[in-house]
């Protein structure tokens, strides 16, 4: 979650005791267009068995454009995540302004009963390459 925004939607989230997925993993980033590819690759090697990448609304972006650019490496990550045999479900790029706590806890939630859907991401041990160091 961008610092800006979406990490503060999530915050006004909680500030209103909204409903939000107990099993969500939270990682604030200055930016969205600072989220490598290789670490949404590192979540799943995780055992995550999604990603949301939230950051400001496009055209509201607290270092001008770069949510722009998270748009661009996003896409170069799902083409990856095809490669690889992952749902694209499995990875959403979403915006979030800081004074969306309701939006916040809605899109979460959907990402998490839309993955719930999909079952748990099942990769062999060292499948394709995701067992790699970062």
């Amino acid at each position: 979650m961008c610092n800006w925004c979406s990490y503060a939607g999530a915050d006004k989230a909680g500030t209103a005791q909204l409903r939000v997925p107990h099993n969500l993993s939270a990682i604030r980033v200055m930016c969205t267009g600072r989220v490598d590819p290789q670490f949404v690759l590192k979540a799943f090697r995780e055992g995550a068995d999604g990603v949301v990448i939230l950051g400001c609304h496009l055209g509201d972006c607290h270092y001008k454009e770069q949510n722009y650019r998270a748009l661009q490496r996003h896409r170069i990550l799902l083409a990856m995540l095809r490669q690889l045999g992952i749902e694209e479900e499995r990875c959403r790029l979403d915006f979030v302004s800081a004074a969306e706590g309701e939006g916040f806890a809605r899109l979460v939630t959907g990402m998490v009963e839309a993955i719930k859907t999909l079952g748990p991401l099942d990769l062999p041990v060292h499948s394709h390459g995701l067992d790699q160091k970062i």
